[in-house]
């Protein structure tokens, strides 16, 4: 026992000093292990970076726009090509009922993104009229193109202003859509509900048919100009667009603030004279579910495609990146926060 005990101090001193060399060893491999994980994280990350400048990580960017014949469609089908080529994302849009479904589906997750009317985007925000409760998840884009209020009848119909509107049967759009919106309030603002005219809810084609084969006495299209069913109807079809008065139009927007006075312009439908009618703003909304780089890039893209999306609809010649953050009427989205504060900086 004593022999052992005198040994004891030098045999613990050796087995200090080896377990010190194994443990500075195991923390010099540590380290280096950290530093190649360091080095490799970093590296991955810039290809991550490198590969993310043109990629998305939403793997689908739907679009639900409206009729297949509307400008919403023709505009959205341009967009989403661009967005394909672009990204490589499956970008396509959906045709709709339009702006009220439009803004279900966001909500409901089976639509990324969505063109509709102002006042049926901000009735989605605020959950009022169509929409029992608030939709938090409907954030926007951009300010698009004014909507003109189109209502055409036939030349030997009589009407001639809104208040002939009266007793009439009248196309409105189709059930819950941005256009059957309008026509309700604009009726409200001239004193007459649904019960003082014989309703038909029907799309832009299938209104636009129906005049032409006299089961209507007029029809609102109201979209952007020029509405292409509009276009295959004057070929024809001895129509005539009815004017409403400006200054209605004023008084109505002091509860519906998103009426505007606007002409449809002389030549449009072979009009001689500009037609005195309303108008409503655009809205391009996307789900607050997308990421801010995402929709940083989806806004960019919309942008730098202009020329392209005017190409394929002459309404979107309204659309400019000065004009796009004016008269938003839901929270504006983080990505897009982040485009617009970068051209301002320029």
């Amino acid at each position: 026992m004593m022999v052992i005990s005198s040994l004891n101090p030098s045999f613990k001193s050796k087995k200090l000093g080896l377990a010190s060399l194994i443990l500075m060893s195991t923390l010099g491999l540590t380290a280096c292990s950290n530093q190649s994980d360091e080095v490799a994280t970093e590296g991955g990350d810039t290809t991550a970076a490198e590969v993310a400048a043109d990629k998305l990580q939403t793997k689908f960017a739907t679009l639900a726009t409206g009729g297949a014949s509307g400008p919403y469609n023709i505009i959205g089908t341009s967009l989403a090509e661009a967005y394909n080529q672009t990204y490589g994302v499956n970008s396509k849009t959906q045709t709709t009922g339009a702006s009220v479904e439009n803004m279900n589906l966001i909500n409901q997750g089976k639509v990324e993104m969505a063109f509709a009317m102002s006042d049926v985007v901000n009735d989605a925000v605020l959950g009022q009229n169509n929409f029992s409760a608030p939709i938090p998840k409907v954030q926007q884009i951009a300010a698009l193109y004014p909507n003109y209020v189109q209502i055409v009848t036939s030349k030997s119909s009589g009407i001639k202003n809104f208040e002939d509107l009266k007793g009439k049967r009248i196309a409105v759009g189709a059930q819950n859509s941005g256009v059957e919106v309008n026509a309700r309030n604009l009726l409200k603002g001239f004193g007459m509900t649904y019960d003082d005219v014989k309703v038909d809810y029907l799309g832009y084609a299938e209104a636009a048919d129906a005049l032409k084969s006299g089961k209507l006495d007029a029809a609102f299209l109201t979209s952007g100009l020029p509405n292409s069913s509009l276009m295959e109807l004057q070929q024809g079809f001895d129509l005539q667009l009815v004017t409403i008065d400006p200054a209605k139009v004023a008084e109505i927007a002091k509860n519906e603030t998103y009426f505007t006075a606007k002409e449809i312009p002389a030549g449009t439908y072979g009009n001689e004279e500009a037609i005195p009618t309303a108008a409503i703003m655009n809205a391009f909304v996307v789900s607050s579910d997308l990421s801010e780089d995402d929709v940083y890039k989806l806004t960019k893209t919309f942008f730098e495609s202009l020329d392209k999306l005017k190409t394929a609809h002459q309404a979107a010649a309204d659309i400019n990146v000065e004009t796009a953050q004016q008269g938003l009427v839901a929270p504006i989205h983080p990505g897009a926060k982040k485009y617009y504060d970068e051209q301002a900086a320029q």
